[in-house]
């Protein structure tokens, strides 16, 4: 393995991702000013987690649009949100949480601090995984689908109760910028502050613990892994079995053995890990 080949694909992958989420997040008159963008853009959704409430987002937060609509007085489901999702799924799958999510990369740099690490044991790892299924089927489709208020509406309960994305682009800005948020800032976003903190810690000793377990929207794009247009291919004539790309994942894949697993975030670390190139993307017919 050439290890600078490798911290060049590290240094680029991280640039993409930081450069997304820039270019998302561009709207510098409401750091300014502690307000809201709500230009035509906002009709749009940017393919990663990125909240809607952040002071500079451009664009909407695909799980956060797919809540609004059920957020109204009629049950409706969200056929062009999620139909843009499945385009996204089948064109790239989990691509775009390796690349283009500006809070993956905040995991990951929090991840680089010279701690000790810790290794979430393979039976609690394998159950909490499918912790992210639940979170999507439940709290971004069902309860805000069902669950009724007295006025008749429902609640985005991923985006209100969970998401820490929300309070760390969206809550903590606004309450820091706007005298009217810090006001009105109470229990509920004490809450979220504290799952962001927690999130936050075991990013630190865990690789991408809130893509691991928690993200609907990896869950939801994680479904398309079998179909999607771009995948990983192994060519078993090449491959000696030396194990160098299982050991250099960080999400805990064996390319070889699963190269389209739905944990997969196609960062592209064990194509450049691999000794005998036996490892490459394709494009499925």
């Amino acid at each position: 393995m050439d290890k600078s080949d490798l911290k060049k694909h590290r240094r680029f992958r991280k640039t993409v991702q930081a450069g997304f989420g820039i270019l998302s997040n561009a709207y510098l008159k409401g750091f300014a000013e502690g307000t809201i963008y709500k230009g035509p853009l906002k009709n749009f959704c940017v393919p990663g987690m990125n909240c809607y409430s952040c002071p500079g987002a451009l664009g909407a937060c695909p799980i956060g649009a797919m809540q609004s609509v059920f957020d109204g007085r009629k049950r409706k489901f969200a056929f062009y949100v999620v139909g843009y999702l499945a385009l996204i799924g089948l064109l790239a799958g989990r691509f775009v949480c390796g690349w283009l999510c500006l809070f993956g990369l905040l995991q990951e740099l929090l991840y680089k601090i010279p701690t000790p690490k810790l290794t979430v044991p393979d039976r609690a790892d394998r159950i909490l995984r499918k912790a992210k299924y639940f979170f999507l089927l439940v709290f971004v489709f069902a309860l805000p689908f069902f669950w009724r208020s007295g006025a008749g509406t429902g609640d985005p309960f991923f985006c209100k109760y969970v998401c820490p994305v929300g309070t760390l682009e969206g809550g903590i800005p606004l309450v820091l910028l706007n005298s009217g948020m810090r006001a009105a800032a109470g229990l509920l976003f004490q809450w979220k502050f504290l799952l962001l903190l927690l999130c936050v810690l075991a990013s630190v000793f865990i690789y991408r613990p809130f893509c691991k377990y928690v993200c609907p929207l990896g869950a939801f794009y994680a479904l398309f892994r079998k179909v999607s247009l771009v995948r990983m291919a192994v060519d078993e004539t090449a491959c000696v079995h030396c194990g160098a790309c299982a050991k250099i994942c960080k999400m805990n894949v064996d390319p070889v053995k699963e190269p389209d697993s739905a944990e997969c975030i196609r960062c592209g670390e064990c194509l450049k890990a691999c000794p005998k190139n036996a490892l490459c993307w394709s494009r499925k017919k």
